[in-house]
């Protein structure tokens, strides 16, 4: 069983609820769509689920369709009557909670193998995925649905429509493609721009050996500036010999490089830092 678009709007009338514009609630209302989710996502009896911003449980339900352990994560009390009713009786466990502040170690316990798979919330899909590569790590894999345009940047590599700072340091944890577009009419309310699907497969050890503040304080800079050569977008941060110790030409730009020359940057970096005396 999962949710229809008559089943949602049923629910939200019964229950005088109406979704939160603030919240970024778009509630998924076709059911081949979330079958489909499940599907990508590959996961089964044996497997451990995670699901971030789980609404009304269209998707939830198909998870549990699967015969995974699903863990439901919601933020907004208003919708947890209903989606526990529906969801619990699956074996479904909710847990009600704003998934920015959640103890990942503590909800999930210190075993691995956790895969995350969501419809995220616009506003909050970035921080979420860096949140939970750089502290969740009991989760192996990903399989989040955000905006087209979130989606390249999490997936892009050099030179791609999207990349930037956050693709690299995604690059730095894990390895992401972009695993299908879903279409606006498989909302409700349907939103103005379009979603895709981003499959995220954790690193078992970085991309790069270089100290990982050092890197994402040259890539953030990098960025910062991108229109910049290097030369300039990093100036006080390396020097010009710095960026041809590390094999970068100092008239690049930051779109240029992928996450192994970032990580030489950052190593030759360090290395020329001066010792403290």
């Amino acid at each position: 069983m999962t949710l229809t678009r008559k089943d949602v709007l049923e629910l939200l009338h019964r229950h005088g609820l109406r979704p939160s514009r603030a919240l970024g609630q778009n509630f998924v209302v076709d059911p081949n769509t979330v079958r489909r989710i499940a599907r990508l996502a590959d996961v089964g009896p044996g497997d451990r689920v995670l699901e971030v911003g789980a609404g009304l449980g269209s998707l939830t339900l198909a998870l549990a369709e699967t015969g995974a352990e699903v863990v439901a994560v919601e933020r907004d009390r208003r919708l947890l009557p209903v989606l526990r009713t529906l969801v619990e009786p699956k074996g479904v466990r909710v847990v009600q909670a704003d998934a920015l502040d959640l103890d990942w170690r503590a909800l999930l316990g210190c075993g691995g193998g956790w895969v995350m798979v969501s419809n995220l919330p616009y506003n909050v899909a970035v921080p979420l995925v860096m949140d939970l590569l750089g502290k969740a790590e009991g989760i192996s894999r990903m399989l989040v649905m955000v905006q087209r345009e979130v989606a390249a940047r999490l997936a892009a590599g050099p030179g791609e429509e999207g990349y930037g700072a956050v693709s690299v340091k995604v690059a730095y944890r894990a390895r992401a493609s972009v695993a299908g577009r879903v279409p606006p009419t498989v909302f409700f309310p349907r939103p103005r721009v379009e979603s895709a699907l981003v499959a995220i497969e954790r690193r078992d050890e970085p991309a790069v050996s270089a100290d990982e503040e050092q890197l994402f304080t040259l890539v953030n800079a990098g960025f910062a500036h991108r229109r910049k050569m290097l030369r300039g977008a990093l100036a006080g941060l390396v020097s010009e010999e710095v960026l041809t110790a590390a094999g970068v030409n100092p008239e690049a730009r930051a779109e240029e490089l992928d996450i192994e020359a970032w990580g030489r940057l950052a190593e030759c970096a360090t290395r020329s830092e001066p010792s403290p005396s």
